[in-house]
């Protein structure tokens, strides 16, 4: 029980860590080279101007599905899905 219950715990802690790397990525990283972002444009706007507008808030709602998904399939792997 107890090696189920860590490796359970392993994979939920590594998505949780790449899920938390992702949003960093679209929260902080992005905006932070902002100023060069509005050299490409993408829809007719500034790439800058389109993260802060739409891109991030669409990459949060994808990765709140996302990680969501991959954590079902980890409890069901271990026997800690809903059904069980």
């Amino acid at each position: 029980m107890a090696n189920k219950a860590e490796a359970h715990w392993a994979k939920t802690k590594s998505l949780m860590f790449l899920t938390l790397a992702i949003w960093f990525f679209f929260s902080i990283v992005i905006f932070m080279f902002g100023s060069s972002l509005n050299n490409a444009s993408f829809l007719g706007y500034p790439l800058a101007y389109y993260m802060c507008a739409q891109g991030s808030l669409g990459a949060f709602v994808i990765l709140i599905f996302w990680s969501s998904g991959r954590q079902n399939k980890i409890d069901e792997e271990h026997g800690y899905g809903e059904d069980d």
